[in-house]
């Protein structure tokens, strides 16, 4: 009987084992449960933040590629109108050319302005971390303005009538010359 005794004692040491094991390896496991769900949330945020950093980083590059376009287009009126100055002796239509270009670098300065001002509207909550980032579907397009001569050739649809009227009729009357 005294050795039924000793495997009895043997197994209950070695169940005891088991389940303190069990316990242990089961506290393992919450721990790391829930160190796996703190480095998931963290990743999560890093993820987030990185793909905000990105939209950020693409609206700055598009509000400075319209900037170095709108320089370019400022300095190509005034080009225009430097020209038509010198043009008065010569075309009397010269002066309302002025008017015409003054008329649209103004449209197109409070239009870029507009611009601008809803693009920092749009960095500011990505920068504070308050909105998911949305780019519009476009951001990746190519950096260049793309060449339709159509719209080149065609005046604004803002213009007033009188002024699209006396352009038409100048271009006519300049081509017949």
């Amino acid at each position: 009987m005294f050795g039924k005794s000793d495997l009895i004692d043997n197994l209950n040491r070695d169940l005891s084992r088991a389940r303190d094991k069990r316990d242990a390896l089961s506290s393992h496991v919450t721990t790391l449960t829930a160190q796996i769900a703190e480095w998931a949330a963290y990743l999560s945020a890093e993820n987030d933040r990185r793909e905000r950093e990105r939209v950020v980083g693409e609206i700055e590059g598009i509000k400075e590629r319209l900037r170095d376009f709108y320089l370019a287009f400022a300095h190509a009126i005034a080009g225009m109108r430097d020209a038509s100055a010198s043009a008065r002796a010569i075309a009397p239509e010269a002066p309302e050319l002025n008017n015409l270009l003054t008329g649209v670098a103004n449209k197109v300065t409070d239009a870029i302005n507009i611009l601008l001002f809803d693009l920092d509207r749009r960095i500011e909550p990505l920068c504070a971390g308050q909105a998911a980032p949305q780019p519009p579907q476009s951001l990746n397009g190519s950096p260049e303005l793309p060449q339709n001569n159509d719209q080149v050739l065609r005046l604004p649809e803002w213009l007033p009538p009188q002024l699209k009227e006396e352009s038409t009729q100048d271009r006519c009357s300049t081509a017949a010359a």
